[in-house]
């Protein structure tokens, strides 16, 4: 059971939802903006209902590969396998097979796997994100700072060892993806919120 709970956590991380949605649209998300097939990008090209169906998407499938881990029998339901499978459903997002393992950066996905495993935190995190977007209506910059919260909010409040650990590894992987706008905030040319009529 515990390799079906991880298998099925990296196969449901790995469902393009926002690639699929823009295809519906005919329009391929690696070749419009920003190239990532994330639900900004997907917002920056089909406008805010679009971007908001994806992220829902990308948000539900994170959870459903903790819980899923959480209802399956035996040792698929500890703390340290749920923790994995949270993993894994961000790395299936971020190396997405049916892409040439090419996908987006993990930050709905992430947020929706803890808001199963470590939902207090998760809340920290995105009150971080509303936060820095409300103030400096940057998406990216927000995203890096969640993410590196979140493990800071499950370790003072008090979340299980292979959560925190998760927590540290998805933060790592949610910085590194994002290290070209990282590149575009140090020299002042990021995107913000609402530039080109979009997002």
């Amino acid at each position: 059971m515990t390799l079906l709970a991880l298998a099925l956590a990296f196969v449901l991380g790995s469902i393009p939802f926002s690639q699929l949605v823009a295809r519906l649209r005919g329009i391929d998300l690696r070749s419009v903006g920003s190239g990532n097939i994330g639900a900004t990008n997907l917002a920056r090209a089909l406008g805010y209902g679009a971007g908001a169906l994806g992220l829902i998407l990308d948000t539900l499938k994170g959870a459903a590969a903790v819980a899923l881990a959480r209802a399956l029998p035996g040792d698929a339901s500890t703390p340290a396998i749920q923790s994995l499978a949270a993993v894994l459903s961000v790395a299936g997002h971020a190396f997405t097979p049916w892409l040439g393992f090419r996908g987006g950066k993990g930050v709905a996905t992430g947020a929706g796997a803890f808001a199963v495993l470590a939902p207090w935190a998760t809340l920290c995190s995105v009150l971080v994100f509303a936060v820095v977007v409300s103030v400096g209506r940057m998406v990216s910059l927000a995203s890096v700072l969640a993410a590196a919260a979140l493990p800071v909010a499950a370790f003072f409040l008090g979340a299980p060892r292979p959560a925190i650990a998760a927590a540290t590894a998805v933060a790592a992987l949610v910085v590194a993806r994002h290290r070209e706008n990282l590149v575009r905030l140090v020299r002042g040319t990021e995107n913000r919120l609402g530039m080109g009529g979009r997002a």
